[in-house]
């Protein structure tokens, strides 16, 4: 599998390389210097598994390559690497189904793991956006709905037909729920929302 890295900044780069040559059976990176140049990559090469995007592209917002790398490659999973620390980037980030928020400052050691995390398909929260949060404002609109739709015991697929949104964005969502209730399943997720008062007690399935 190939990480692509969408990134403008030669030092980060380096850096990033440089980190994952410490990985065991170290994924190639493939970098793309613009949204534009990222998209044709995507399009050519079938074998790269995750995306880090930068926020600050020279070209485009990177919320929006985010939203249309997830919409035309479902299979490859898309996270964000930016120098903001700003929680409602994170939470937008997120919400658009990135499989994970890392900020360049983080560190090599703690963007090692939050890559390793994501490439066993977990998602990763930054430590500031879940210690800031409150309990009403813990998941973003999106997550809300997703984790109401759960709570009634709907499927991904169900959920994913309800909201008219993939499969492969909710799954990211109810991995994104899971690791912001610090739960280990649906089940425990369930519990954890209706006692927290996150989400209304289930009536029944509608």
């Amino acid at each position: 599998m190939k990480i692509l890295s969408v990134e403008d900044h030669e030092l980060f780069r380096d850096g990033l390389r440089y980190a994952l040559a410490s990985l065991p059976d170290a994924p190639e990176l493939v970098e793309a210097h613009t949204g534009a140049e990222a998209l044709m990559r995507l399009e050519r090469d079938s074998e790269i598994g995750l995306a880090l995007i930068d926020l600050g592209l020279p070209d485009q917002d990177g919320l929006d390559l985010l939203r249309t790398a997830r919409a035309r490659y479902p299979t490859v999973a898309v996270a964000v690497v930016s120098g903001s620390e700003r929680r409602a980037d994170a939470r937008a980030a997120l919400a658009a189904g990135a499989v994970g928020y890392v900020p360049k400052a983080a560190g090599r050691a703690v963007i090692l793991s939050a890559l390793r995390l994501m490439l066993a398909g977990g998602v990763y929260v930054p430590p500031f956006l879940v210690a800031a949060e409150e309990e009403p404002t813990l998941l973003s609109p999106r997550q809300r709905e997703v984790a109401a739709l759960m709570v009634k015991g709907l499927t991904n697929q169900e959920i994913g037909e309800v909201l008219g949104i993939g499969g492969g964005t909710v799954k990211s969502h109810v991995a994104a729920i899971l690791r912001l209730l610090e739960v280990a399943n649906r089940t425990e997720a369930v519990l954890a929302l209706v006692e927290r008062g996150l989400v209304d007690a289930p009536q029944g399935r509608s």
